[in-house]
């Protein structure tokens, strides 16, 4: 499944790069074979082992299982509406400790993202004079991110992990087929299913 790109409203399918292929295996040749005729030295045990590799190679490899959004997103999600206020995602963040909140239209749909580096910028006016007027007076859809890069359950994680690296962003909001938030996932997420989600392999 694809990653998307929303900006303003309007989404497009984000062009993911494919992963580099591998170099196919070379098949051994066995002393001889260049000549069109078997050494003799090869006793009957090698042009076994010859025959079983030459079948093994021949079988099309096996499909590796893949780790997806839904297996390591963090759900449910909590999110603020476009026209809650600085103080609402400050105050959201220092108690639940994230450092990304989705931000959604009247109707549930996702419309922008801010981070705890937006709120950074805006710190004078949260804690000016100790007076929480100024803050509670500006509105989310004014600091907010509008360009959301976002996934689908199904869309693989290596495919989540590279845009991110693409991106320089730390977290992707995962959405369903009517745009509406069912999880999100964050470099913390990644890593925590490196180190706990099967073998390394299901990663390559």
């Amino acid at each position: 499944m694809p990653i998307f790109l929303a900006v303003n409203g309007i989404t497009e399918t984000y062009p993911v790069r494919l992963p580099s292929s591998r170099p196919h295996a070379v098949e051994p040749v066995w002393q001889g074979e260049r000549h069109g005729q078997h050494s003799p030295s090869l006793d009957h045990s090698a042009l076994a082992a010859q025959t079983a590799y030459q079948q093994q190679s021949a079988q099309p490899p096996h499909p590796k299982p893949a780790v997806l959004a839904r297996d390591l997103m963090k759900a449910p999600v909590l999110s603020l509406p476009s026209d809650g206020t600085l103080l609402d995602a400050w105050m959201l963040m220092s108690q639940k400790g994230f450092h990304h909140i989705p931000i959604t239209s009247l109707h549930g749909t996702l419309v922008g993202m801010v981070s705890h580096r937006d709120l950074l910028r805006h710190v004078p006016e949260l804690v000016t004079a100790g007076d929480s007027n100024q803050a509670s007076a500006r509105r989310l859809a004014e600091i907010m991110i509008p360009r959301v890069i976002s996934s689908t359950p199904m869309t693989e994680i290596r495919e989540v992990a590279r845009v991110m690296l693409d991106e320089h962003i730390h977290a992707v909001p995962v959405l369903d087929t009517t745009r509406r938030l069912v999880g999100i996932l964050s470099t913390h997420d990644l890593l925590h299913g490196i180190a706990n989600h099967g073998p390394l392999e299901l990663w390559t």
